[in-house]
C-alpha cells in the first residue's frame, strides 16, 4: 500500500484488481544495499512494489500485522496474513536496516 498525503488514506500499490503479493527483501551483497520488492500472486506478476532501503529509513510496525516505512518519496505499508508473517517481515527490515546503519556487528 501507499499513502495518499492529498487524500490522507492508505491506496492499493499497482493497478488492476488488488491480489495477495509475496514481499521480499533482497541484498546486493557487492554494495550491501538491500530492496523490497512485491509482486502479486497472479498470472502477470505485477510488481507493486520495489523500494530500497537507505541509512535512517523510518520503519514502524503500527499494529502486529500492520507495518510502515518511509522513503525519501513515499510512505509504504504493507498487511500481512498473520502475525508469523509480520515478525518474519520485520527481522529482515531490522536486520537490513542495522546492516545499513553499520550496528550488525559485521567485522570489516
Amino acid at each position: 500500500m501507499m499513502y495518499d498525503d492529498g487524500s490522507k488514506r492508505w491506496l492499493p500499490a499497482g493497478s488492476g484488481a488488488q491480489a495477495i503479493s509475496r514481499v521480499h527483501i533482497f541484498q546486493n551483497p557487492s554494495n550491501n544495499s538491500f530492496r523490497v520488492v512485491g509482486r502479486k500472486q497472479q498470472a502477470d506478476q505485477q510488481v507493486v512494489i520495489n523500494c530500497p532501503l537507505v541509512r535512517g529509513i523510518k520503519y514502524n510496525q503500527a499494529t502486529p500485522t500492520f507495518h510502515q516505512w518511509r522513503d525519501a518519496r513515499q510512505v509504504w505499508g504493507l498487511n500481512f496474513g498473520s502475525k508469523e508473517d509480520a515478525a518474519q517481515f520485520a527481522s529482515g527490515m531490522t536486520h537490513a536496516l542495522d546492516v545499513l546503519s553499520g550496528d550488525a556487528g559485521e567485522s570489516s
